[in-house]
């Protein structure tokens, strides 16, 4: 049976009077490609912000490897201690659509900084890895660079070669191409999907609809904080069912 990474239970969340997220529920299998789709102000950010504790939740379970961060309890999400949750964060990454760069740290050290700071590990070994790390990125000679030194598409490179650096189970990828032009995007694309042939566990929110088709194990589509449809990406992308999702594709095909 395959292991379970990740099971988000009836999740809820508003902004004062705003339900942002209304009773979403998934579960991620180690090695799978999940892919969120849907329009701008569905959920699906703050979906991912509850997902990897940036966010509170309002109600629902959140749950890695097995361990508990959040558990409903009285219709209420409480948390795990501070402790347990810091173990829990280094399960996974998170890549953001405008790379969140130390813009005053070089390439290698934005790579290396995490590593050896909080997972305590040897600098030596942690630069080997970053270094090899680069150079799967294609960026090798850019270790002494800064970020403005970069193109956008080098820069989310090096923010997935930092999130990789911390050896997490799984990745989340926020809009990863939305910040880039349609060259720099193809970049990104690409090394998502060198990524999920190597079977890396992967959340991502795209609006790039046939990545999400071609690369995806599933894919969900969001509308007005819910999931409005889901299954192989193939019939959801291509077949779509529910009329909402029918109309909100009929803008990509």
């Amino acid at each position: 049976m395959a292991n379970k990474i990740l099971e988000i239970n009836h999740i809820r969340k508003s902004f004062g009077d705003l339900h942002v997220l209304n009773d979403i529920s998934l579960s991620v299998n180690e090695g799978q490609v999940v892919s969120i789709i849907g329009p701008s102000g569905s959920g699906k950010s703050t979906l991912l912000r509850c997902a990897t504790l940036l966010e509170t939740m309002d109600g629902g379970d959140l749950i890695y490897l097995g361990k508990y961060a959040a558990r409903d309890t009285g219709g209420k999400s409480v948390y795990a201690s501070a402790r347990e949750l810091k173990s829990i964060r280094e399960s996974y990454g998170l890549v953001f659509q405008n790379f969140n760069l130390f813009p005053h740290y070089s390439v290698l050290r934005n790579v290396c900084e995490a590593p050896t700071l909080i997972q305590k590990r040897p600098k030596e070994q942690v630069v080997q890895e970053a270094r090899e790390l680069l150079g799967k990125m294609g960026l090798s000679d850019k270790e002494d660079a800064y970020p403005y030194q970069l193109s956008g598409g080098q820069q989310q490179r090096v923010s997935i070669a930092r999130a990789l650096a911390m050896k997490p189970k799984m990745l989340f990828f926020d809009e990863p191409t939305s910040a880039l032009d349609p060259e720099l995007t193809g970049e990104i694309l690409h090394v998502i999907r060198e990524l999920a042939a190597e079977h890396m566990t992967m959340v991502i929110v795209t609006h790039e609809m046939s990545f999400a088709r071609d690369v995806s194990d599933h894919v969900i589509f969001m509308d007005g904080g819910v999931i409005v449809e889901e299954g192989n990406p193939y019939n959801i992308i291509n077949n779509p069912r529910q009329e909402r999702t029918i109309q909100f594709l009929s803008r990509f095909n």
